[in-house]
């Protein structure tokens, strides 16, 4: 049977960059990614947002992590990085869960650049709804060159990559070893990492592990031309009727989402998992909301409704159900989960992934031994 040192569940930014973590550590580190290539899902599929902490005026650990992260994942990533456009941040008059001065505050606070927008920007948004507009420091990443570094990257270090290989279940071994069952046959690995995301539960229920509570959402954003005078900008409403206009580097186009039109419905995983979330995904119908999402947006900001359609990213989207409330990102790390060396991440922003390997780091640490050597 094949060892390795490391087993990493799924290929996206996460699973890629713990593989690289991971192989500082140990020489034999595998990938396991269903898909025909990586980072093609969620960490595709996705407003593309690297998030300085605006996004979060009601979770302050949320926003204060990504105002740390941020200046650290533009420098990692910075030929990825797109950043010639302006961000604009509104705030409705009436629905939203915070005012223009409480946003504006709980942004200085945490050391985020704020300001209030110019004359020709504010113009641009219906003043009977909107309290106010402020110009932000906020980026956007371009998924399919990300995934070109983070490739290049773990090739460097001696990863390996198996596509089309998915982790069907894993079993305790002796000696602290991990029984991993592919989709093309079986390995035992020192360590296993689940870095699967909507898949999380899927794996721990084929595997007699507890679930974690999940809630998953059939997620769609639109692909639109946007008019001449929002090309070069990204615009966010918030917080309450929350929509967001964002640059989508990878096809030259912008996302539009919108919070009460790009759910297509949720569904929870509870203590047994009536059927694995990607399952739930292929079967749903997927009939665009964008119709209704461009009319409510257009309300607040009229030159939307000049927006062409040209497509949509569907996608499965995963969230803890206490981030509910105050729509915080809290990273997933269960050490150990249900069997020794079965580590479980899973996080709500790619910028988040230093927290997630920072984390694991200290959970390797602690430990009173190296991790099991494949050899």
């Amino acid at each position: 049977m094949e060892r390795w040192d490391a087993v990493v569940i799924g290929g996206g930014f996460y699973g890629l960059y713990l593989a690289e973590v991971l192989a500082s550590q140990a020489p034999r580190v595998l990938v396991c990614e269903r898909g025909a290539a990586p980072m093609q899902r969620a960490s595709y599929a996705n407003q593309a947002r690297v998030h300085n902490g605006y996004h979060y005026p009601r979770s302050v650990l949320t926003a204060l992590r990504s105002r740390v992260n941020f200046p650290r994942f533009v420098a990692e990533f910075r030929p990825a990085v797109q950043s010639g456009f302006e961000k604009i941040y509104a705030i409705p008059r009436y629905g939203s869960k915070v005012t223009a001065e409480q946003f504006a505050e709980s942004m200085r606070r945490i050391g985020a650049p704020i300001e209030t927008a110019g004359i020709a920007v504010k113009k641009l948004f219906d003043r009977a709804l909107v309290e106010d507009v402020f110009r932000v420091r906020e980026f956007a990443f371009d998924s399919t060159a990300l995934c070109r570094l983070m490739q290049d990257r773990v090739r460097r270090v001696g990863v390996s990559i198996r596509l089309n290989t998915g982790v069907e279940r894993v079993e305790a071994k002796p000696g602290g070893m991990v029984r991993v069952q592919t989709t093309e046959g079986e390995c035992l690995a020192g360590a296993v990492v689940s870095a699967a995301y909507s898949q999380t539960n899927a794996i721990a229920a084929a595997s007699g592990i507890p679930l974690i509570p999940l809630k998953h959402e059939l997620a769609e954003m639109a692909l639109v031309e946007v008019p001449a005078k929002l090309r070069g900008l990204g615009i966010t409403v918030m917080d309450g009727p929350f929509f967001s206009c964002m640059p989508f580097p990878p096809r030259g186009l912008h996302t539009l989402s919108h919070v009460r039109y790009t759910p297509h419905g949720h569904w929870l995983d509870g203590e047994a998992l009536q059927r694995p979330a990607y399952e739930v995904f292929d079967a749903a119908e997927k009939t665009t909301a964008f119709p209704h999402m461009v009319r409510d947006a257009a309300r607040f900001l009229p030159e939307l409704a000049k927006c062409e359609y040209r497509d949509s990213l569907w996608e499965v989207k995963t969230v803890l159900p206490r981030s509910e409330s105050d729509d915080s990102r809290p990273i997933l790390f269960r050490p150990h989960h249900g069997i020794a060396n079965y580590h479980v991440v899973m996080g709500g922003k790619i910028d988040n992934v230093y927290d997630v390997a920072d984390e694991m780091a200290k959970a390797l640490e602690t430990r009173s031994e190296r991790l099991p050597l494949a050899a």
